[in-house]
């Protein structure tokens, strides 16, 4: 069975500056799908962000092409190793002009700091104990007490 890639598609105002902010935060960029209206950023070797500039983003739908500074659209979730890992990945992309939108918040058994990239895309950097997903965070709590 072939592996289901999933490409998120992200609007962008200044795509050399997406590209700088991504590779900061330790992703790479695809040079075969990049030109000068999109890059290919990847995640991993299934997951990919698609980061289209605006009027490239609006030839693939009839709806609006909202501002991500504004609306929100989406909330893109993905984890890391450790709290550490969670902070370390944050620094990295507050260095590269992101911004921290809101505190981290800190679940006892998940921990989450949100990133917006320069262009107000949210992207979500979390931690959650293994029990915890394994267990379902309130078994795993009662068994912390």
């Amino acid at each position: 069975m072939t592996a289901t890639s999933i490409f998120v598609n992200l609007p962008t105002t200044d795509l050399e500056r997406s590209k700088a902010f991504y590779e900061a935060l330790g992703f790479s960029i695809n040079p075969l799908f990049t030109d000068e209206n999109a890059a290919c950023v990847v995640l991993d070797e299934n997951v990919y962000f698609m980061v289209l500039t605006r009027d490239y983003l609006a030839t693939f739908t009839d709806k609006q092409i909202i501002d991500p500074k504004t609306h929100a659209q989406a909330l893109i979730a993905l984890s890391r190793e450790s709290r550490d890992g969670v902070d370390e990945v944050l620094a990295k992309g507050l260095a590269a002009g992101g911004t921290e939108p809101r505190e981290a918040q800190d679940y006892g058994f998940m921990y989450s700091r949100d990133l917006e990239d320069p262009d107000g895309n949210v992207l979500e950097f979390l931690f959650m104990e293994q029990a915890a997903a394994e267990q379902g965070p309130d078994a795993y709590l009662a068994g912390q007490a």
